[in-house]
């Protein structure tokens, strides 16, 4: 059967694309829903693009940790009360310089924040919508730079525990924003090497002779290439709560973020625990 002739469809709940980048720096999406908590197989996400591709909300929302049905999500999916009692909204996860597992003291799990925030992580430039400044886990990279529809990126500097590039990140904030201009990031942009590279002296210097020890040497610039056909000259978000089905050319992936030919974009990660159908054709 000719390929372009095939229909393939999916039901399930959402949840954030992974991914991985090849070694041109190619990012490869791949869907990994669930079927409410159960594991699904994964799809991959590139194969969609330049195909007809219609999502539809089939009305029912579940947590992502409980499984139980609610109407409205908190955080990334979670019910109020997960959302209330969650690791996965520990308030050290917006805010690194929050966490001090490190001082045997949990916020809220610590085995799990023995486990992700005790932990190497980096700090960070990237160029999103512009140049901003980040922290994640070095087990992260480049996943959280793929997740934010980054361009480029470079490491500033390696600590041994969240708190520690939390403090960093707060001192540079003065120097750059660490927030993501979604509509921007959406428009075509190409890596700036220079740029960043002079951003990340701008950045060691205000940071000075304090965290000296953790600063990384390496200057290489990570570049990201996503797999978008064409750019939107304008986007606009599409929420299946408003919308129930979205449907046309899928044109390209990136960040968390769907593009379909007509401008329209959704938010993937913001839909988490929406239990939707997917068909492609």
């Amino acid at each position: 059967m000719n390929p372009e002739h095939c229909t393939m469809k999916w039901a399930g709940n959402v949840r954030k694309m992974s991914s991985d980048v090849d070694s041109e720096g190619r990012v490869n999406y791949k869907w990994r829903g669930k079927d409410v908590l159960e594991d699904m197989p994964t799809c991959s996400v590139n194969e969609w693009i330049g195909q007809e591709v219609r999502v539809t909300f089939e009305g029912v929302i579940h947590c992502v940790e409980t499984g139980k049905v609610v109407k409205k999500t908190y955080g990334e999916g979670l019910s109020y009360d997960a959302f209330l009692k969650s690791p996965l909204a520990c308030p050290s996860i917006i805010r690194p310089e929050l966490s001090r597992i490190h001082e045997g003291i949990a916020l809220r799990d610590e085995a799990w924040e023995r486990k992700h925030h005790l932990t190497p992580h980096v700090v960070y430039l990237s160029q999103t919508s512009h140049i901003k400044v980040g922290v994640t886990r070095k087990a992260n990279v480049p996943s959280r730079w793929v997740d934010q529809g980054a361009v480029a990126a470079v490491v500033l500097a390696e600590t041994p525990y969240r708190q520690l590039a939390g403090e960093m990140e707060v001192a540079l904030k003065g120097v750059f924003s660490d927030r993501t201009h979604w509509r921007n990031m959406l428009k075509p942009t190409s890596p700036n090497s220079e740029a960043l590279l002079d951003a990340k002296d701008d950045a060691l210097e205000a940071l000075g002779m304090t965290y000296e020890p953790f600063f990384e040497e390496d200057d290489r610039v990570h570049t990201l290439y996503f797999p978008v056909l064409h750019h939107p000259v304008k986007v606009t978000s599409a929420k299946l709560e408003k919308v129930p089905v979205i449907s046309g050319k899928l044109v390209g992936v990136k960040g968390q973020y769907w593009i379909w030919e007509d401008g329209r974009v959704w938010n993937v990660r913001a839909h988490a625990g929406s239990r939707v159908e997917i068909s492609v054709s």
